[in-house]
Parts: structure tokens; sequence; C-alpha cells
């Protein structure tokens, strides 16, 4: 599975940036904030099923995604430039987002509508001039033909698309008491006078298009299929996947909690098992001396790559199905689509390498999925955590202690009043650096990197020297202790001498 959304992380919020001090859970509220402002436009899911000993065929499927517009409250989403940018760059096809992208709602959304349906006080949050303009016009033609029609006379409304279907007939049936309405297909609607109280035998009939179920059935759109994965308990398979599952919480299952660890228990209920490829071509990197690669196609690529590939039985087989060869001819890098297809891919052929170059496991002329789930088992629920104090978030337990690369300390002198922004704005031209304020006059840098030139170049700066953080020295609540200490050693020192001195 992969998703492509509108943005990644919200420049409107302050310090809401990924950075090498967060822990899982201060990342977590950081990245909530920004699922909440930005939506899904794009769902990509492959499914990959064994066709014989060493053959899987795969499935792909792109889903656009367009927030549910049937219900009492409209949705608003934010777009990030530099995303909407990239996803151009990478052929995105805009008009089917906005114009046939799938509905969806969650579950709070969903018993609103419910709610409202059964109450009949539901409404179409519909706002555009063109949206306004195709129920105008179907409006005034019924209202212009019905004054002269006689009963059971009929016409068609055409060129409807989409929610339009729906929409017509649902403002013409609560607008006008005297008419039936049924969809033809090919994007028209048959609309029929009759009396009212032939309209309510109608409306009780199980020929009814409209009926509530119906309707709430359309409005769901996308949010049935996330349940049928849901209760398939397959495996889910994504790269750097935690925006992702964040994303399929909020948009088609509940809105986010605060408690992190209520999200890591939610997700685990709905998919038992995850597993992330970033985490597994990074062990794999170092299992097998695995090319250092940079993005999801290069990974695959890399797999695909004949020095790889060990003795051994051969690599499975992996077919797109009739129909789905497009993805076998081009690359089509971050459609959702392919990035789902590349996902699965890189599971299979990790998971052959890595069975191939145990020494634990017999090998097998036909290993099973089963088997490749075994040499998988330690990254199984384990997702790539970028930037931060672990690894990985385990989302089947608890996670592993935040370890910190080794940070750096710098002492300011003589320029009062520096701020973490201007310290960063001094050092961002030796690499990338995460800044955070330890005292009035000290900053603590973190970076995976470039440590060396930064204490090379301001070991000796006559305003901002830099030396390794060590806790025991620097840091304000050890330096807090010691000097209580102090002070205590210091009157017990002193009412020592005094009682002394009173006993002579």
């Amino acid at each position: 599975l992969d998703t492509e959304f509108t943005g990644l992380h919200s420049t409107s919020l302050q310090n809401n940036e990924p950075s090498l001090f967060d822990s899982p859970a201060e990342r977590y509220v950081k990245a909530r904030q920004s699922v909440q402002r930005f939506t899904l436009v794009q769902l990509g899911l492959a499914i990959f099923s064994k066709e014989n000993s060493n053959k899987y065929v795969v499935h792909p499927y792109n889903f656009f995604l367009f927030p549910s517009t049937l219900g009492i409250r409209d949705v608003e989403f934010t777009l990030s430039a530099s995303s909407i940018q990239f996803l151009s760059h990478h052929g995105f096809d805009y008009n089917k987002f906005l114009k046939d992208g799938i509905p969806y709602m969650n579950e709070v959304q969903e018993k609103i509508l419910r709610q409202h349906l059964l109450a009949g006080t539901w409404k179409v949050c519909s706002t555009s001039n063109a949206d306004r303009d195709v129920l105008k016009k179907a409006i005034d033609e019924v209202t212009s033909w019905i004054a002269e029609a006689k009963e059971e006379d009929t016409m068609v409304l055409q060129d409807l698309n989409g929610y339009h279907m729906l929409d017509v007939q649902l403002v013409l049936r609560q607008a006008l008491k005297n008419v039936w309405t049924e969809p033809l297909g090919d994007n028209k609607v048959m609309v029929k006078k009759v009396t009212p109280e032939h309209r309510q035998l109608l409306e009780n009939s199980s020929y009814d298009h409209c009926q509530k179920k119906l309707i709430l059935l359309s409005a769901r759109g996308f949010t049935n299929l996330f349940q049928i994965l849901v209760k398939a308990k397959k495996p889910l398979v994504g790269h750097n996947m935690l925006m992702d599952l964040m994303h399929l919480h909020e948009k088609f299952y509940r809105p986010l909690p605060e408690s992190y660890e209520e999200f890591k228990r939610n997700i685990h209920n709905l998919f038992p098992v995850i597993i992330d490829t970033k985490t597994v071509t990074r062990y794999v990197q170092k299992k097998c001396l695995f090319p250092r690669v940079s993005s999801l196609l290069e990974a695959y690529e890399v797999l695909c790559s004949s020095s790889l590939n060990p003795q051994g039985p051969p690599c499975p087989v992996i077919a797109l199905a009739s129909g789905c060869s497009r993805y076998a001819e081009k690359k089509f890098p971050h459609e959702a689509g392919y990035d789902a297809f590349l996902c699965g891919s890189v599971l299979l052929m990790s998971a052959h390498l890595l069975l191939c170059r145990s020494t634990d496991v017999a090998m097998e002329a036909d290993p099973s999925f089963s088997k490749y789930l075994t040499m998988l088992a330690e990254h199984v629920n384990k997702v790539n955590f970028i930037r931060g104090g672990v690894s990985s978030i385990n989302f089947s337990g608890e996670d592993a202690p935040c370890r910190h690369p080794p940070a750096l300390v710098v002492h300011v002198r003589g320029w009062p009043g520096l701020t973490e922004r201007q310290i960063y704005q001094e050092f961002k031209a030796h690499g990338r650096f995460d800044v955070r304020r330890l005292s009035e006059n000290q900053f603590i840098l973190l970076s995976n990197k470039f440590k060396q030139l930064v204490l090379r170049d301001y070991r000796r700066h006559p305003h901002l020297p830099v030396s390794i953080y060590r806790h025991w020295r620097h840091s304000p609540s050890v330096n807090c202790l010691l000097q209580i200490s102090g002070i205590v050693a210091l009157w017990s020192l002193l009412a020592f001498a005094l009682g002394g001195a009173r006993s002579c």
C-alpha cells in the first residue's frame, strides 16, 4: 500500500518540523497536526497472490480520493505548494482527484451523516459554481416541465456524472413531492410525475436507488474497501509508512487520538501484521552488503540486479496481471499504485535474499510465504522512524529507548539574546543540524554527520566555541544537583564545625 497527500509537514504550525530530538510520542503529536490539515489524493493498492510454486501475480490499483461532500459539515483541507508541485512533476492527474475522486469518511463522519439521513436533515456540501450550475439547470428543467406534465409522464436529465447523479435526485425529491427519479446509466436520470401516494409507495420499495442505506454506501465510498482490507487481516506492506498509517486512521477509521499509545493499539488491532520495507532494506544493507539506496525505486532496481542473486532456489517470479502491463513497460515513481507494486516486490525479493543467505534455515526448492515471514519476523510491526531518537516504532509492543547521536554544545560568548533559529543559520552551511536551547548561553546541536567539521572550525571560535556534549558537565539538571549538593555539604560542614566549637 502507498498513499499520496496534499502536504507532509505543516509550516504554519510552530516547531512542527521533524527533529533528531523527537521521541516517537513527540513526533506523533507533530505529525497528527499535519495529518489533520492535509488530505489524501491517491491511494495505491497492489494485491500479491501466489499462483503456483514460484510465481506471484500482482493486481495493482490506483484510487483517486476526495473527501465526501454528502453530509452536514463541509471538509476543509490544506495544500502544500511544494507537495503539489512535486506530484505535478511526477504526472499526477489533478482533474481525476478533483472531479472523479472517490469519496470517503471515517466512523464519526458516518455517524453524523446517518443521523441526518434518518432525520431528513442532510444536505449536499457543494460550494463550487460548477456544481451549483448543474443542480440549478436540472431543477429549472424539471420545474418548467412538471407544470404541463401529466401523471406518469417522464423526462430525462442528461450529462450528469459522479456525485451529480445522486445530488440531483435527492434535491429534486426534497423540493418536489410529486416527482420520482431513477438513474438510467450513461450519466442520465429519469424523472417521472407521480401522485404523492404513489411516491410514498415507491420510496418504501426495494427498487429505490436513493434508499438511505444506498446513500450511505455511496457516501462512504472507499471506506467500504478499507473495511474489507481490515477484515481480511492480510499483511500490510508499505515504505516509510508512518504517515500512511496515520492518514488511514484519520480518514477511514476514526479521528487520530491525542494519545500516541492509543494510536499504536488501534493500528495493531486494524492490521496485526505490518511490514515496512524501509526497515527491511536497511537491515539487508548491513546483512548482505546491499548498496546504499535513497529511494524505494533504487532498492527495487538493486534487488532486481543479477549481482545480488545468491546461489540457491531462484527468486520468485513477480508477474503483473493481465491488463496491468503498464508498470512493466515504464517506471512511474510516486504514482501510488506503482509504489505499492514496488513495496510488495521489494519485500519478496528481500525476504528471499535473506533466506538464501541464512545458515539457520534449511533451504527449500519452493519457499512458502510463511517461510519468508519467518525471515522477516524481527521486522514485523516495526515502522521506520525518520530522524528521531529511535530507528523504528514498534506497533506490537514498547518502543526501544531513545538513543540520540553524540551531541555538540555551543557556548555563546559576547552575543547575548541569540535564538535557536540564529544558531541554526550560523551552522547550516556545515550540514543539517537540529538545535535546542540548553541554557541561556548554551545550545545543543544534533546531527548524524558533519560533527568533526564543526569541531574543527569552531573549537576556538571567539564567540561560539563548540565542544562535545558531556551530560555530567553540561546538563542543567546535573549542574543544579551539584550546586545543591555543594550547598548542603557546606552547611553540614559549618554545622559540624559550630557544633564542635560549642562542645569545647
